[in-house]
């Protein structure tokens, strides 16, 4: 009897917290609201990556509103929740690859060479692990997805590594122009000066070389334009002084 009066009691503390009252009423105030999303979580399916970013802002408006978004939709028989999750998870990784490429795409040249280097391989360490360690395990994620009814398109992956050729080609380039700049230079300057501008072309040379071979090595191969430039850049070496 004692037990029972204790469970009665803890039942009726809890129907009386502030929380659960808090709970219960948004669950009669946002009935309709969470039914709606419930009905619409449940159907939704896409492979196209801005259509599941609209349809994550339009549940998180409604779910958003909630004292515990978390509890009140599972008073809501047959919610599903592991839908809700499978949606945020895909949204958060969509938008955070999203972003990687558009800031390789406003990559901008307006500096020279060495402080571009400095960018852009400070970047590149930064995203690099992360995006092979996804790169390894996309057939999973694109499982977890599946089964949630989510066809998640990782075809982004492949745009970000066009992308990375990309900034190194514009290296590279960036590279011939300041080589032909201090050539230029070195035919009005004295042979002391240009025998020391030259070592400092042979290193900026192999550096950007070494760049564009890692990122040749993270694409997995690099277009027509990236392969004629990294040649360029091998034959400039090997006739700089400084490259031994």
């Amino acid at each position: 009897m004692e037990k029972t009066g204790m469970a009665d009691a803890l039942a009726d503390m809890t129907k009386r917290s502030s929380y659960f009252i808090q709970i219960e009423d948004d669950v009669k105030n946002y009935t309709n609201s969470i039914k709606e999303v419930k009905t619409a979580l449940s159907s939704f399916q896409t492979s196209d990556m801005a259509e599941l970013i609209k349809f994550h802002q339009y549940v998180e408006s409604h779910i958003e509103k909630l004292f515990d978004e978390s509890q009140v939709p599972i008073r809501f028989e047959d919610f599903p929740s592991k839908k809700l999750e499978g949606l945020r998870m895909a949204a958060t990784l969509y938008a955070k690859l999203d972003a990687i490429a558009t800031t390789l795409q406003n990559r901008k040249i307006e500096c020279q060479v060495n402080q571009l280097i400095d960018k852009v391989d400070k970047y590149f360490n930064k995203i690099k692990e992360e995006l092979d360690t996804l790169d390894r395990t996309k057939d999973d994620e694109l499982k977890k997805f599946r089964s949630q009814n989510i066809h998640f398109d990782f075809g982004i992956l492949v745009r970000i590594k066009e992308l990375m050729v990309e900034v190194s080609s514009n290296c590279m380039e960036l590279a011939f122009e300041e080589t032909r700049e201090q050539r230029a230079k070195e035919h009005e300057e004295s042979a002391m000066n240009g025998y020391g501008k030259k070592m400092g072309l042979g290193k900026i040379l192999w550096r950007v070389f070494q760049f564009a071979f890692r990122v040749y090595t993270f694409a997995g191969g690099q277009d027509d334009r990236a392969d004629n430039l990294t040649r360029e850049i091998a034959h400039e070496i090997q006739t700089e002084p400084s490259s031994t």
